[in-house]
């Protein structure tokens, strides 16, 4: 328990941060798996404008330090392959 003002506004300012960055995260998650739900439906065009989509939001984060830069070239990579694969 937070015991100074100091470390109790730290508290209530890295809770803010966490709730606002979690929901970050899900969007990110979301816009996957529509790239996913795509690819699984086979429709090659409609697979490449949902990874067209998903691109900048992953980047975006991945510069924001939400998320990994190597995680986000992770999932970028695996779904181009998969994407390219529907070719």
């Amino acid at each position: 328990m937070a015991n100074s003002r100091q470390a109790r506004k730290r508290a209530r300012q890295g809770e803010a941060r966490r709730r606002h960055n979690a929901s970050f995260r899900s969007m990110v998650r979301t816009y996957i798996k529509k790239v996913d739900v795509a690819i699984e439906g086979g429709d090659h065009a409609a697979a490449t404008e949902a990874y067209n989509t998903a691109v900048p939001v992953i980047d975006s984060l991945a510069d924001k330090g939400i998320i990994h830069k190597n995680k986000a070239a992770r999932h970028k990579s695996r779904l181009n392959a998969a994407v390219m694969a529907l070719k």
